[in-house]
């Protein structure tokens, strides 16, 4: 429709500007579109992956298995690749793994996430990834993720709900849309995480800088919610 068009439209342009130069004349990009890598094609990667190729974008499902993603990637229309090969061929990279793979993506993807709008998914829990738990409960979690891709446009997003609670609402629901809570530090890569989160069928709210992201990691108040958008802004205390 139309005004899935225009919406895209803007979006592409939000993406130019967040690249701000000649990065956002890549061959491959248009008005349409905007080249997704998604790494991990788990629970969360599985789930919003798909939404953002139905919704006209291209994208990249990635792993160290890339063959084991082709069934996901085949069923939406969308592409394989290893972490290296879908960052290089994309203009904004979902990060849908478990927190204690950081470490290991950043030496092996983190230079080239420089300058990236980078969505970044990840939780970390106790059991599972130990010190980096603790890293995250000392330094806050948009703290932590940014220490491990420095340079990147890091934005948090799509990390506040079970991703079956996606999977339920992507279509909408009477009411309103399901909210999703952002943050970062880049204006313009804001822009671009909130035309995705529109693409992919929720809306999303704006809590603040990095800093904020821990008002809706996962063990805060703000966790683990299924409200719209008015309502999530009053329950996280936010100007409506």
């Amino acid at each position: 429709m139309r005004s899935d068009r225009t919406r895209r439209a803007a979006l592409a342009l939000g993406l130019a500007l967040a690249l701000a130069g000649p990065a956002a004349a890549e061959p491959g990009k248009t008005a349409d579109h905007i080249k997704i890598a998604v790494i991990g094609g788990g629970n969360i990667g599985g789930t919003i992956g798909p939404l953002w190729a139905r919704a006209g974008h291209a994208v990249t499902f990635a792993s160290r298995h890339p063959e084991a993603l082709k069934p996901l990637a085949e069923s939406v229309g969308a592409r394989t690749g290893t972490p290296e090969e879908a960052v290089a061929a994309s203009d904004v990279v979902f990060l849908a793994v478990p927190y204690r793979a950081y470490p290991d993506l950043a030496r092996s993807i983190g230079p080239a996430l420089k300058g990236k709008v980078v969505l970044d998914a990840g939780n970390a829990t106790k059991a599972r990834d130990g010190e980096l738990y603790d890293a995250v409960q000392a330094e806050g979690i948009g703290a932590t993720s940014a220490k491990f891709f420095p340079g990147a446009r890091l934005v948090r997003a799509f990390n506040a709900a079970n991703y079956r609670v996606f999977a339920k609402n992507a279509a909408g629901r009477e009411g309103g849309r399901m909210a999703i809570p952002i943050a970062g530090d880049d204006p313009a890569a804001l822009k671009v995480a909130e035309g995705l989160v529109r693409d992919a069928g929720f809306e999303p709210v704006v809590v603040g800088g990095l800093a904020d992201a821990s008002k809706f990691a996962m063990g805060s108040p703000g966790f683990g919610h299924d409200l719209t958008a008015p309502d999530l802004r009053t329950k996280l205390g936010l100007a409506r």
